[in-house]
């Protein structure tokens, strides 16, 4: 069994603000990919794998039972092979706010679902919300809450613009300058984490209403400001509202920064060397940077892993 390979991908912004009114714009990243495998399934990797997909086959069969007008199974075919050992054999490292579980939804769909929607179509708008919504119920088996969007992203495997919770679509975003200086990347920050408790804090951190009131008022606004200005190419514009963004993040979602990383976050936005903001729900894993002259934050960040994911 070879089946197709899926892709991890970068949510650039929207993190936390989605479910909240913010626009979001994700990315498809084919460094990191994996796909369903039933050869050399003897591995310790591939047991772990195999465990929790049989898991997921269960709740598919009760998430069927409850919603069957939203996706059915066929779920003995998937039972089936879980039991022969089909393990998921992907590169796309876990807990680090990548879509490791979003490609994995994304393989189990294509793979398994009746009457699927596939990438051939003329995605029209109820598509995508449809995609949405079942990949977020699916998703939801790994996260205990999920937009979908991370599974949506690489299935389709093209970037996607989030206007509104009832608005998504296909976007093109312009075309990497391999010479250019300024760049967005990686930085590994070394710790594998969990996004259900980083979702908990920030629900529970709702529940203030001053907090609510910066939501809307600064990291919606630049949010939004930093997808217009990605998308019109317009690079002064994007280093000036994502400083004010990573500014926003370190001031009032220090629990979801590494604590090792705070000095490092400061020294960026005063340097303005690179801009630091959360890649995924943060805690941990993948921190997301911007860096006007990639050069000269690598020297920044010495000692650090970078990873380059896109140059303008």
């Amino acid at each position: 069994m070879k089946g197709p390979l899926f892709y991890s991908k970068i949510l650039l912004f929207g993190e936390h603000g989605i479910n909240k009114g913010s626009k979001g714009l994700s990315i498809p990243y084919n460094f990191y990919n994996g796909g369903l495998k039933l050869t050399d399934t003897d591995t310790e990797a591939a047991k772990k794998s195999n465990a929790s997909l049989r898991g997921f086959a269960t709740y598919l069969e009760n998430l069927q039972a409850q919603e069957p007008e939203l996706v059915t199974f066929n779920i003995d075919a998937l039972k089936r092979d879980a039991e022969a050992g089909m393990y998921f054999d992907s590169s796309i490292p876990q807990g680090y706010g990548i879509g490791s579980s979003g490609a994995l939804v994304a393989a189990i769909y294509d793979q398994y679902a009746t009457d699927k929607i596939t990438v051939l179509e003329n995605l029209t708008q109820e598509k995508l919300l449809k995609l949405k919504k079942i990949f977020g119920r699916m998703e939801s088996y790994f996260h205990g809450t999920s937009s979908g969007l991370d599974p949506l992203n690489s299935y389709l495997s093209i970037p996607i613009l989030i206007n509104s919770a009832e608005s998504i679509e296909a976007t093109g975003i312009p075309m990497q300058n391999l010479e250019g200086k300024g760049a967005v990347f990686l930085l590994d920050s070394g710790i594998v984490k969990e996004t259900a408790p980083m979702v908990q804090i920030f629900m529970e951190s709702l529940k203030d209403q001053g907090f609510r009131t910066m939501i809307k008022n600064e990291f919606l606004k630049y949010t939004d400001a930093c997808i217009a200005d990605f998308l019109n190419g317009d690079a002064k514009g994007l280093f000036a509202n994502i400083k004010q963004l990573s500014k926003t993040v370190y001031h009032n979602f220090k629990p979801m920064i590494p604590e090792g990383f705070h000095e490092l976050w400061q020294k960026g936005i005063e340097s303005n060397d690179y801009y630091l903001k959360l890649c995924g729900s943060g805690g941990g894993g993948y921190i997301l940077g911007f860096a006007p002259d990639i050069d000269r934050a690598k020297s920044a960040l010495q000692g650090h892993k970078v990873e380059v994911v896109y140059q303008f």
